[in-house]
């Protein structure tokens, strides 16, 4: 199937960058414990075990750049039945999400504060995940700064390697230049099967998107690109 028949496009206005700017984050509660929904690289269990991070084992789902959090709070809320497992580079949002998921009681939703490529590299074993999501990830424009995409020819392999048959990769961006490239780098480093076509689904209120970011794009009405990967 090709890039363009795995894209969903709202066409009435062109689309914003990846580096739009973000709201202020709001203060914490200094009153909310954080043990257990945010960790870093250094609490992660060597060897990998579910059991030392989540209050029961069930099927692992992974968010590669959590942001705000939201798409963790909503899945871990709509799934109870599934583990999640967020990684946010930058202290403040991991710090933020991770606050989200407390206050919310959520035990089958923990943060981490630290780097993907290492999480994927060091800790997750082979076949261990139900799926990946990668919503709207930096596009980092400049040359010297490309080292830095997280789609990469390092990683899509790390991805396949570590979900499981029939698991599945979730790639959202607004940038089509780099939605196309990922789509071709998955091609030419991973068996995965796709891309497959994401239908847009209508908001029934206002906070019912994967992210915060999707959220700002469908308000300027501006074009998100989306696709799926499973492994067979």
């Amino acid at each position: 199937m090709k890039a363009d028949n795995a894209r969903r496009i709202r066409h009435s206005s062109p689309a914003i960058s990846g580096h739009m700017p973000r709201r202020a984050l709001r203060k914490l509660d200094p009153e909310l414990d954080l043990s257990f929904h945010l960790k870093t690289m250094d609490d992660l269990p060597r060897p990998w075990s579910i059991e030392k991070l989540f209050a029961c084992e069930q099927p692992l789902e992974v968010e590669v750049g959590s942001g705000k959090g939201l798409f963790l709070q909503s899945a871990a809320i709509a799934n109870p039945e599934h583990n999640f497992l967020g990684i946010e580079i930058a202290t403040k949002y991991a710090r933020f999400a991770s606050a989200r998921l407390a206050k919310h009681e959520l035990h089958n939703a923990v943060m981490i504060h630290g780097d993907a490529q290492r999480l994927f590299g060091e800790f997750l074993p082979d076949n261990s995940l139900a799926a990946v999501h990668v919503y709207f990830p930096d596009p980092w424009w400049k040359k010297r700064h490309h080292k830095r995409r997280v789609m990469n020819e390092q990683f899509v392999p790390q991805i396949e390697r570590t979900l499981a048959y029939g698991g599945t990769l979730h790639f959202w961006t607004d940038v089509a230049e780099r939605f196309d490239a990922t789509l071709e780098l998955i091609a030419a480093h991973s068996g995965l099967t796709g891309p497959i076509v994401v239908a847009e689904r209508p908001a029934e209120h206002n906070l019912d998107y994967r992210t915060h970011f999707e959220r700002r794009m469908r308000l300027a009405d501006t074009p998100i690109y989306r696709a799926e990967f499973r492994k067979a």
